[in-house]
C-alpha cells in the first residue's frame, strides 16, 4: 500500500463494471492458461512454464503458487469484516516502488519453496481452482459496500476485488511473457487496471499506447522503444510505477 493523497480518492472517476464479475473473468482466463502451460496438467511441462514471468524472478510454477496465495488472502480478506472508515481504496491500496522486485523478499523464497514442494504443476492449478472458485464465490456474495479489513487497514469489498483485478491482470502478462501464442488477459480487466495505474500517475498514459503496452511499460516489465519514450514525454523520466 502507498500513501497517495487523500484527494485521489474522490477525484478520480469511478470505475466501470462490476469488480466481482471481472475479478472472477481474471481468475477464470488464469486457470484457462494454466491448462494450456501445463499441456493438459497430468503431462509433463516444457520450458513454457518455467519460463514465463516477466518481472519477477520467479519460475511459472512459482507465480502460479502466488496466485494461490493471492485468492487465499482474498478468501480471508472478504469474510474478516470491518466497522471502521475506508483507510484505503483501489488506488491507494498498493505500495509504490520505482525498483523491480529482485527476488530476495522472505515472501518471494517461501513461495519458491512451497511450489517446489508441489512437485507436479496439474497440482498447483488444481489447487488454484479449488480455493479460487471459494474466493470467487465470496467475491459474488459480497456486498460490494461492505467493508473489510486486510494487512491492517480497511477498504470496501468493491475497492479490494477492484485491486486484485489488477493483480491478477499483471501476473497474466507475467505468464504470458514468453507464449506470444497465448491469450491476453481479458479486455476489461486490462483497462481497469489501466484505469488504476494512472490514477497512480495522476496522469493519463498516451492514448496512443494499448493497455497492454501501457501496463508493460508502466509497471517495468518492458522498457519502452525510442518511439514510445518520445510518446510519453516527461512521464517517461517516472517510470515504472512498481505495484506491491
Amino acid at each position: 500500500m502507498t500513501d497517495v493523497p487523500d484527494e485521489r480518492i474522490t477525484r478520480r472517476k469511478p470505475f466501470a463494471g462490476p469488480p466481482a464479475g471481472q475479478y472472477l473473468s481474471g481468475r477464470g482466463s488464469l486457470l484457462t492458461l494454466l491448462d494450456g502451460v501445463t499441456h493438459g496438467g497430468h503431462r509433463p511441462v516444457g520450458r513454457g512454464f518455467r519460463d514465463a514471468v516477466r518481472l519477477h524472478r520467479l519460475a511459472g510454477s512459482d507465480l502460479a503458487c502466488h496466485l494461490i496465495i493471492d485468492a487465499q488472502d482474498g478468501l480471508i480478506t472478504l469474510v474478516t469484516p470491518a466497522e471502521a472508515e475506508p483507510t484505503r481504496d483501489t488506488v491507494t491500496y498498493w505500495e509504490v516502488t520505482g525498483t523491480p522486485p529482485t527476488g530476495d523478499d522472505p515472501l518471494d523464497a517461501l513461495t519458491v519453496r512451497l511450489a517446489a514442494a508441489y512437485g507436479q504443476p496439474w497440482l498447483l492449478r488444481f489447487h488454484l481452482d479449488d480455493i479460487g472458485s471459494a474466493a470467487g464465490r465470496a467475491a459474488e456474495l459480497a456486498d460490494p459496500a461492505a467493508r473489510v479489513s486486510t494487512r491492517d487497514e480497511v477498504l470496501t469489498a468493491g475497492d479490494y476485488l477492484a485491486a486484485y483485478v489488477v493483480e491478477w491482470t499483471l501476473h497474466h502478462l507475467d505468464l504470458i511473457a514468453h507464449l506470444p501464442h497465448v491469450p491476453g488477459p481479458p479486455p476489461e480487466g486490462l483497462a481497469r487496471t489501466r484505469e488504476t495505474l494512472e490514477s497512480i500517475a495522476g496522469t493519463p498514459l498516451p492514448t496512443a499506447l494499448s493497455d497492454t503496452d501501457a501496463l508493460l511499460l508502466g509497471t517495468g516489465r518492458r522498457l519502452p522503444t525510442d518511439a514510445e519514450r518520445a510518446e510519453l514525454g516527461e512521464l517517461a523520466t517516472r517510470l515504472p510505477f512498481v505495484l506491491g
